[in-house]
């Protein structure tokens, strides 16, 4: 394995492992101290992917969520060879997130699992049409000259802010097979998990479609 590649790899598994203790640990406490609120752990998850893409995103393209990484290489973003390696560290850094904040505060919450709060289709759709909204930014900052590339941490972070806020109540907003994946493991809560690996991927896919399509690009 190539040192470009180690590297990419542990930057992915460093973001996705402050992903899910930042996010999924906001859910945690706020359970607990009831400080944070919705809006708290919304801008959490938005503040902490807009770090990592500042930190790493010159070293792996601050992925941290397979459905991005599928809808990269589906538009030829992205090397297919790649996949399964980054979708490895992302879970290693998600599942390894999640041992430290059960260790460290308990099975609550679920580990800050993605659980329905009504029908599983109704959920489904929102997270579908939820990472389309974010793919379809991300390909924005990420893959458009014309796009200002400085901003892309704030873009992105802001994008998966907004779903939470008004998509958290309905499916605790995902996007992220990974981010339902890692607590889901730790907390052996695995309902409703075949729609937060399926939507996002399907979403992301749309998403990153939709803005080829905009800019004029050819597959």
């Amino acid at each position: 394995m190539q040192a470009p590649l180690i590297r990419a790899l542990l930057a992915e598994v460093i973001g996705t492992f402050a992903l899910i203790f930042a996010g999924c640990g906001a859910i945690m406490v706020d359970t607990k101290t009831h400080e944070l609120g919705h809006v708290g752990v919304s801008f959490t998850f938005g503040l902490v992917i807009a770090a990592m893409i500042y930190a790493v995103g010159h070293v792996s393209g601050a992925h941290f969520n397979p459905a991005v990484t599928f809808a990269f290489a589906l538009t030829r973003h992205f090397p297919w060879p790649r996949v399964f390696a980054y979708w490895g560290a992302q879970l290693l850094g998600a599942v390894v997130a999640a041992a430290v904040l059960r260790a460290s505060l308990g099975n609550v919450a679920s580990i800050g699992a993605t659980l329905p709060s009504g029908s599983q289709g109704q959920a489904f759709l929102f997270e579908v049409v939820l990472s389309a909204f974010l793919m379809f930014v991300v390909m924005a900052v990420a893959t458009d000259t014309r796009a200002v590339g400085e901003a892309a941490a704030i873009a992105v972070g802001a994008t998966i802010a907004f779903d939470a806020l008004f998509g958290g109540p309905v499916t605790g907003a995902s996007m992220n097979p990974i981010r339902s994946l890692g607590p889901a493991i730790v907390s052996t809560n695995f309902h409703a998990i075949w729609l937060y690996i399926l939507a996002p991927i399907g979403g992301t896919s749309i998403g990153a479609l939709a803005y080829q399509a905009v800019r004029g690009e050819r597959r």
